[in-house]
């Protein structure tokens, strides 16, 4: 097919589906309702149904499929990726059993969202205050109040280019040392096919990869030493594969 046709084809395929998506959003989140406010397994669910969705309507619409490799941790640990786009927090929430994200806390107000990541457990933490939040998760997961899982943290606190370069905060080393809890790495190449700002959807195959982990009780230096020298080197990796596949889509 002539690329002057095959290019307004995918941008009509890609707003087709992101019109879809939010629409599913709000479906799925009234049909899971009476579930989801009798237990909090039920937003869980919701949410993995929700994925396997935008995953199958992706690849429908858009041919973009998803890809994960490396072992997906099942017990409590610390989760820290890096952060392309939306596509990769859907794609880590469906790789793991109980995901729990640290999240802004002005997205508690979000349509749906808000009251559903409160219902999984995620932590809104506002400027200044993550401490008291951590500690108030803790606590409810240690007196049976919430259901343990896997923490999600963004260690650059924010969506990041393919391309660009962000420093790693070192909330995460805080976030680390208080839970005790073995962190485990995520790279990423999400951004080459669903990017941080705009409508297109590219073809391919968009990947998290799950890295060794890292263990307890490290010093705070050396812990974001090691988890930025494993997340840029694989995420650049895995970005130069995308970007190969998509050049010869």
């Amino acid at each position: 097919m002539p690329n002057f046709i095959r290019q307004p084809l995918r941008w009509l395929a890609s707003c087709l589906f992101i019109i879809q998506m939010y629409l599913a959003m709000a479906v799925t989140a009234v049909l899971f309702l009476p579930r989801a406010i009798a237990s909090p397994q039920g937003a869980a669910d919701a949410a993995h149904a929700y994925c396997r969705w935008v995953f199958f309507s992706l690849r429908l619409l858009c041919g973009l499929r998803v890809e994960v490799r490396g072992t997906a941790p099942t017990g409590q640990v610390l989760i820290a990726g890096k952060h392309h786009s939306f596509l990769d927090i859907l794609m880590i929430y469906a790789a793991i059993p109980r995901a729990k994200f640290i999240m802004k806390a002005e997205l508690r107000f979000a349509p749906f969202l808000g009251w559903y990541a409160l219902r999984l457990g995620c932590v809104p933490v506002a400027r200044g205050k993550r401490g008291a939040a951590i500690a108030a998760m803790l606590d409810a997961v240690a007196s049976g109040r919430e259901m343990p899982g896997q923490m999600v943290i963004y260690p650059q606190g924010t969506r990041v280019h393919p391309d660009a370069k962000a420093p790693y905060k070192r909330g995460t080393a805080a976030l680390y040392a208080e839970l005790g809890q073995p962190c485990v790495p995520v790279a990423t190449n999400a951004g080459v096919f669903w990017p941080k700002h705009g409508i297109l959807r590219h073809a391919g195959t968009a990947v998290i990869e799950f890295l060794p982990e890292i263990p307890t009780g490290l010093p705070a230096d050396t812990f974001m030493a090691q988890l930025e020298g494993a997340i840029e080197p694989a995420s650049d990796t895995l970005v130069r594969e995308g970007r190969a596949a998509r050049h010869r889509a």
